[in-house]
């Protein structure tokens, strides 16, 4: 037994690197034949973060079509209380006595106006930063937004790029504000900010909460106090939920603009924030750099990975975040997705290798493990990170065995066994309360040492949608995955305890016992593996993705051909180009499309709709059974076309079940990149050092 799998020791390769790490990223550009077509152009997102949690999106129309679109949400109730603070910067471009809207905006009345996106000439990342260009005649402008690393500041900055002789463009640009939850809906009576301006500046502050300081380099800015009324969202109703939202003009700024010099916009929390523009991209711009270096110096083979790897890797960077906890300042964690979701600890488990072990970013993994080690009790992880002053929510029976897989990864990528040492002793807690029971019936069955879990009205496992009273997929009993966790847990213990010289024997003999009781789960005239055993109504043979981790996990406690049958029924029944689905088509419950008020897509979430993520298991699983790291690798290769769709250089959390696999859930998640990345670099140095490959 191995708990390396694919994982190879580092490999000492010396790669030409392009002069600009930034060349490295597959390109991300629209024209405007999508640029000025409503529909594809606001289909298709631009997220950006600041590393504390807070975030900018928005839509390449710059049309506003969810309640989480704005360009500045920041997190003003610590630790992770996001409030939306700047919404929109709409800007028009005057020349002579003509004006030219830069921006469009949806009404409830279904008017779109103005229309300013058909004057989008193209769109681009550069790096992480949205770039779009205008083209007015004769005339073109760029405009770009940025957030500062570690600050709750954006950058909205324009230049002009050609202009007729003679002209003297300049902008006039409405501000506007909110405060409201960037979950919850804005209600103009309970919000009446204090608004000031001094010189080139402007504050909207709301007593006890924040002040949001607007500064306008070069430019001049007058209050005002104006609500914009009923922008419509359209992506709000399809999820039934509210569909109009209010924003507070509190200013115009007006601005010059010249050719190659760049002209804008500060916003931020902060009241001593540099206004010097130029400087401020170059900073956002080496940030972006830095990312892609990191990952380099780590492991050079990324040095020559295809672009859309490369855009994987600055896509990483979204979700590590800042999380202060007590005793702990430099606490990190992982936002599990945007834009709804904080920091959950089975989410987070499962993103840190890809986030952070395969990009470099070492200091973090082990700072995120620490973190989450201060949150263990009775053996198990939180499912919901605790906010301010509120209690951690136990209710996942695998955030701790992904704890304990996290910390394999660690050790095996990094060899730092004294921190590894420090925390021993909680993972032997999460062994033994586990073994001997701990919350919501979890516990060793003394039959068989399989774990079973699960309580009438608790959702569990990661299928753990819940509408009201009804759990969707309860799955009491022995979950497949489950126990394919519990043995690769106990495999790792194994080794883990040995490095440090603590007694290992237990942990291998608990391991064997394991292997000879998942037997039980291999369906005796079928292919595959039951879902649930021991359940309520017996064994669950519904073709679910779920008993692919007892293949893709380092540590399988399944024989060769039984790898081989499961890997056969997922590809058959589930397999999708960006993803497996959560549910076999043909089953009563399934469902191929993923939409609806809240009731009828949390009833769907897990019935049907393919989960991005589990394509990286998908190609781990395919390794392992055909030692084929060329052939397995290539399974991830339409990924490169997602990322120009939706969450722009992101992967989605979902998709509809049937074709042609609609992007749906979270534009931007996690675990969706962190497992494709991490199976393409485990894959990829299975290609340059086969002969050191372990086998699984």
């Amino acid at each position: 037994m191995t708990a390396d799998g694919p994982l190879v020791p580092p490999l000492d390769l010396s790669r030409a690197v392009t002069a600009d790490p930034l060349e490295r990223l597959a390109p991300i550009r629209l024209g405007r034949e999508t640029c000025g077509d409503l529909a594809a152009a606001e289909r298709r997102e631009w997220w950006i973060g600041n590393g504390l949690g807070g975030y900018a999106a928005g839509t390449v129309a710059s049309t506003l079509t969810r309640r989480y679109h704005g360009l500045l949400i920041a997190p003003v109730d610590p630790p992770l209380g996001r409030a939306l603070v700047f919404a929109k910067a709409d800007a028009e471009l005057i020349i002579g006595e003509e004006r030219h809207p830069l921006f469009a905006n949806r009404w409830a009345s279904g008017a779109v106006a103005p229309e300013g996106h058909l004057t989008i000439e193209s769109f681009h990342l550069d790096g992480a930063t949205p770039v779009w260009r205008f083209a007015i005649g004769a005339c073109r402008i760029e405009q770009r937004i940025w957030l500062e690393p570690g600050a709750n500041t954006t950058y909205i900055a324009w230049r002009l790029l050609a202009m007729p002789a003679g002209a003297a463009p300049r902008l006039t640009v409405a501000l506007l504000g909110n405060g409201r939850d960037h979950h919850g809906e804005t209600w103009i009576p309970g919000f009446a900010p204090e608004i000031s301006a001094e010189d080139e500046a402007i504050t909207m502050t709301v007593p006890g909460r924040f002040a949001l300081h607007v500064q306008v380099p070069g430019g001049s800015v007058t209050p005002q106090r104006d609500w914009f009324e009923n922008f419509d969202l359209p992506v709000e109703r399809e999820r039934g939920l509210g569909d109009r939202d209010h924003h507070l003009c509190i200013g115009r700024a007006e601005l010059p603009l010249a050719t190659d010099r760049w002209h804008g916009i500060v916003a931020s929390l902060d009241h001593d924030t540099s206004a010097d523009i130029p400087a401020a991209l170059a900073r956002r711009q080496a940030h972006d750099r830095g990312v892609i270096e990191r990952a380099i110096a780590a492991d050079p083979l990324f040095g020559t990975a295809p672009g859309w790897v490369m855009r994987l890797v600055l896509a990483s960077d979204l979700y590590v975040i800042a999380r202060a906890v007590p005793e702990m300042d430099e606490g990190r964690s992982v936002i599990a997705g945007y834009p709804w979701f904080g920091d959950w600890g089975r989410d987070t488990m499962i993103a840190l290798p890809g986030l952070t072990l395969a990009t470099g970013r070492f200091a973090d993994a082990r700072k995120i493990l620490d973190t989450f080690a201060r949150f263990v009790d009775r053996g198990m992880l939180p499912n919901v990170f605790p906010g301010a002053g509120a209690a951690p929510e136990y209710n996942t029976v695998d955030a701790a065995l992904w704890y304990v897989e996290a910390w394999r990864g660690y050790l095996a990528a990094t060899g730092d066994a004294a921190a590894l040492e420090r925390t021993f002793p909680v993972l032997a807690e999460i062994i033994e309360q586990h073994s001997r029971g701990t919350r919501y019936g979890i516990a060793v069955d003394p039959a068989d040492g399989l774990l079973r879990a699960g309580e009438p009205g608790v959702q569990l496992t990661w299928m753990d949608a819940r509408v009201g009273d009804w759990v969707v997929t309860p799955r009491i009993g022995k979950p497949v995955e489950i126990n394919a966790l519990w043995y690769n847990a106990l495999v790792a213990m194994a080794e883990i305890a040995q490095r440090l010289g603590e007694a290992a024997e237990p942990y291998r003999t608990a391991a064997n016992r394991v292997r000879e009781g998942f037997r039980r789960f291999v369906k005796p005239r079928d292919a595959g593996l039951f879902d649930v055993i021991d359940g309520p109504d017996g064994a669950d043979p519904t073709v679910r993705p779920n008993q692919l981790l007892a293949v893709s996990l380092p540590a399988s406690p399944l024989d060769g051909a039984t790898q081989q049958r499961v890997l056969d029924q997922c590809g058959a029944a589930l397999l999708t180009s960006y993803g497996l689905r959560s549910l076999a088509p043909g089953h009563a419950d399934y469902r191929g499309h993923y939409r609806g008020g809240v009731a009828e897509r949390d009833g769907s979430y897990h019935q049907g709709p393919v989960w991005a993520s589990l394509l990286g298991h998908w190609v781990l699983a395919h390794y392992r059974v055909h030692r084929d790291a060329v052939a397995a690798q290539a399974w991830l290769e339409p990924i490169a076309d997602h990322l120009a769709d939706t969450g722009l250089g992101q992967i989605s959390e979902i998709l509809d079940g049937d074709p042609p696999h609609t992007p749906r859930g979270a534009p931007a998640q996690a675990w969706s990149v962190a497992c494709v990345l991490e199976a393409w670099w485990r894959l990829e140095r299975a290609k340059r050092a086969p002969s050191e490959t372990k086998e699984a």
